[in-house]
């Protein structure tokens, strides 16, 4: 129940005002707490995205090559090149590899001259190198060929391996004419996928 006192009013005033609190107030009230009808719209958008191919690889800071305990045997070392990958339904791709910078300094082996070859194992997306690689200063030589529709870590049609890798075997032979030290190159790899 609602009181309203109202002492400074004329005693016809104060009736009237009453009536208007009582009668008004709670028509008022029931306007304010009505609930509207719902509304609900809809609307559609047609969303697009273009896949294109892909591939993106990446291999260790650095890798030492070892000497085998025989004097003047071959020094091996392994590099695991990882890439993902995703080819076209016409498109392929690859991976290449070449030496950017020849052994330093000199007097020791040179990868010009046919010193560094690898071999390739252990592919799960695509094809390895066959038989044995000379690395080469002026070409890029094959490490691995993928296929058409390839792709890394789809499972079904596609690697389920994420990321991919192959392995690259590496042998420079320790020949006895290369002076005593420290000798470092650099390897660049390249993939491309269509």
């Amino acid at each position: 129940m609602i009181t309203f006192t109202d002492l400074e009013c004329p005693d016809y005033q104060c009736k009237d005002r009453r009536l208007m609190r009582y009668v008004l107030l709670p028509i008022v009230c029931a306007l304010l707490v009505r609930e509207c009808p719902g509304q609900t719209g809809t609307a559609t958008q047609t969303l697009s995205a273009q896949i294109y191919a892909a591939a993106k690889l990446s291999v260790p800071a650095s890798v030492t090559l070892t000497v085998g305990a025989t004097k003047f045997s071959t020094f091996q070392g392994t590099v695991t090149v990882s890439y993902r990958a995703r080819t076209t339904s016409t498109g392929g791709g690859s991976i290449t590899a070449q030496v950017s910078s020849d052994f330093t300094p000199a007097g020791g082996p040179s990868a010009a001259a046919g010193a560094l070859t690898y071999t390739c194992s252990g592919a799960n997306l695509g094809t390895g190198c066959s038989g044995t690689q000379t690395a080469s200063t002026t070409l890029q030589t094959p490490v691995l060929t993928l296929p058409a529709s390839a792709c890394t870590g789809g499972g079904g049609s596609c690697s389920s391996q994420d990321p991919n890798s192959v392995t690259l075997n590496l042998s420079v032979p320790d020949n006895s004419t290369y002076s005593t030290g420290s000798y470092s190159a650099n390897l660049k790899f390249v993939i491309s996928g269509t």
